[in-house]
């Protein structure tokens, strides 16, 4: 029997102290779906935060959509991810309904142009 597709815990950012250092020493990068913040996270893999508000949805339903959408665009773009970055994905815009295949190009290109800034901010470390 096939093992099913996860979301392992190894890719999530869980703590509030990660999520909070992320905000604060991370940069931003926006997209028509996403406001992505990366930090480093001294891993040899990225990891997955989500903040979707309930000011934005008050329905759980669309919430959770949402998060659905964000968590398999991460999963399935994994692979083509800088290493080493928490990445915050935040809704770019209030009652949006993205769609998997823009919101996955979009993760992935606004990820590296968030590595590229946080190279550019630290000169003389390594690129993450």
């Amino acid at each position: 029997m096939p093992r099913p597709l996860g979301f392992p815990r190894h890719l999530r950012v869980q703590r509030k102290g990660d999520f909070q250092r992320a905000y604060a020493q991370g940069r931003r990068a926006r997209g028509e779906f996403l406001l992505v913040v990366g930090a480093p996270n001294g891993l040899a893999h990225p990891r997955l935060g989500l903040s979707v508000g309930k000011r934005v949805w008050r329905g759980a339903v669309q919430r959770n959509r949402v998060r659905r959408i964000f968590r398999e665009a991460f999963r399935l773009s994994v692979p083509e991810l800088p290493p080493g970055l928490d990445l915050i994905l935040v809704p770019a815009a209030p009652a949006l309904r993205p769609p998997l295949d823009g919101t996955r190009r979009e993760l992935v290109k606004l990820a590296h142009k968030v590595a590229r800034r946080l190279a550019e901010a630290a000169p003389g470390e390594p690129a993450q």
